[in-house]
């Protein structure tokens, strides 16, 4: 199966990225959303960058408006909301689709490689949450329910 690293995407502010720029770090793959009822995690996902970013740890969060149409608003209105109202300086991808014949190629990848309940492919909810290795390999997805702090547990160890 492909890395991660084999796929890119477009920044926030417009750039494409290749995802093989995180090499050797720990990626925590969140899909995003500002109108849902799980968007204060921001604050925890935040917490949590700012605490290993120096060991080899980053967030990279991708807008998606697929659920209840819980993020409607611009990229940049995005990117607005989420360091006003969250402090939020790990990287934000512009909005994507995660489901779907449109799905971005990263999430087919991720959703492949970690499946949900019962071997579902979908992606169930807003923050959803893929936690992947220095090598580049999915090794664990969380619910939209899992608070990011959670996750700290599984990243130390991957960052070992």
């Amino acid at each position: 199966m492909p890395s991660v690293y084999e796929y890119s995407a477009t920044t926030i502010t417009g750039q494409e990225k290749p995802i093989s720029d995180y090499k050797d770090q720990v990626i925590l793959v969140v899909n995003t959303a500002s109108k849902c009822g799980f968007t204060p995690q921001f604050k925890g996902l935040e917490a949590l960058y700012e605490k290993y970013k120096d060991q080899g740890f980053i967030v990279l969060g991708f807008p998606c408006n697929q659920f209840m149409n819980q993020d409607p608003a611009s990229n940049d209105e995005i990117s607005q909301f989420c360091e006003l109202n969250y402090g939020v300086s790990f990287p934000m991808f512009a909005k994507i689709d995660v489901n779907g014949d449109e799905a971005h190629p990263l999430f087919k990848h991720l959703k492949e490689a970690a499946p949900g309940l019962l071997g579902l492919n979908a992606v169930k909810w807003n923050f959803t949450k893929f936690l992947v290795n220095k090598k580049g390999d999915v090794v664990e997805r969380y619910a939209p329910t899992t608070d990011p702090m959670d996750i700290a547990k599984d990243i130390e160890k991957l960052l070992k």
